[in-house]
């Protein structure tokens, strides 16, 4: 028996990789986190699985059905939004399942970032410009931030900013990054990326709060932050210069 975690997506159903999708229909239970995974997803499932929406869970629970799985030789496909490398809350369950013996496997998915910057339209290194993206989130109830990595130490460095799982705290974002990006500096919150109801608000530091709270979110959005954003008036690569040699290119 072998307990698949699989990294879902951002939301639509066919931004799942192949090997995801057909571990779905392979196993005969599938537990999904429902807050946030697509239930379009379950149409993967095969016929008369089993099926549990983990929502309303703790991790004993959710360990509990992993044992009871194993018990009867059932695979499962766990799966998680966007990618399990990041905010996935997998490894307190891997945990779990080395204690009691079960086997356990790991598919990558395609993380919210990359679904949102597709949103925008947007290439996130842009040359001379931004050539480092940070993937960061603020405190929250579930989790704290260690005290070395918060928005001013990320902030300092001029990178572009992926800020997860921080709508709550907009006004906190902007208070912190604001001294260091400048009140001019780009904005863009992507609301459900690739979701049917996805939607973008854009603004600057200046106006972003403003922004919001007349077109209010309340969850699954991602704040980027940086002068990347709105870049048009930059250097091209070198990649693609014709004097440019590379071993691909075979000029003389």
């Amino acid at each position: 028996m072998t307990v698949h975690f699989i990294g879902a997506g951002p939301g639509a159903a066919d931004l799942i990789t192949v090997r995801g999708r057909d571990l779905i229909g392979k196993c005969p239970v599938c537990l999904y986190a429902g807050s946030l995974v697509s239930p379009e997803l379950l149409g993967y499932c095969p016929p008369g699985a089993r099926i549990v929406d983990t929502a309303p869970m703790s991790l004993d629970e959710i360990a509990a059905e992993f044992v009871k799985a194993a018990a009867a030789g059932e695979d499962v496909a766990r799966l998680h939004s966007g990618d399990l490398a990041v905010w996935s809350a997998v490894a307190e369950q891997i945990r779990r399942l080395q204690q009691s013996g079960l086997d356990y496997t790991m598919t990558p998915g395609v993380p919210a970032f990359a679904a949102a910057a597709s949103a925008l339209g947007r290439e996130l290194t842009i040359p001379s410009v931004a050539q480092s993206l940070v993937l960061t989130r603020v405190s929250g109830r579930a989790s704290p931030m260690p005290n070395s990595e918060t928005l001013q130490a990320f902030g300092a460095s001029g990178s572009t900013l992926a800020i997860h799982l921080a709508i709550h705290a907009l006004d906190q974002v902007v208070a912190e990054l604001t001294p260091l990006y400048g009140a001019d500096c780009p904005v863009a919150i992507v609301v459900k990326a690739s979701w049917p109801d996805e939607r973008i608000l854009r603004g600057t530091l200046a106006d972003i709060v403003e922004k919001v709270a007349a077109d209010p979110i309340e969850r699954t959005a991602l704040i980027f932050v940086g002068p990347g954003l709105a870049a048009s008036d930059f250097r091209e690569s070198a990649l693609y210069d014709p004097a440019y040699q590379r071993r691909f290119r075979g000029r003389q």
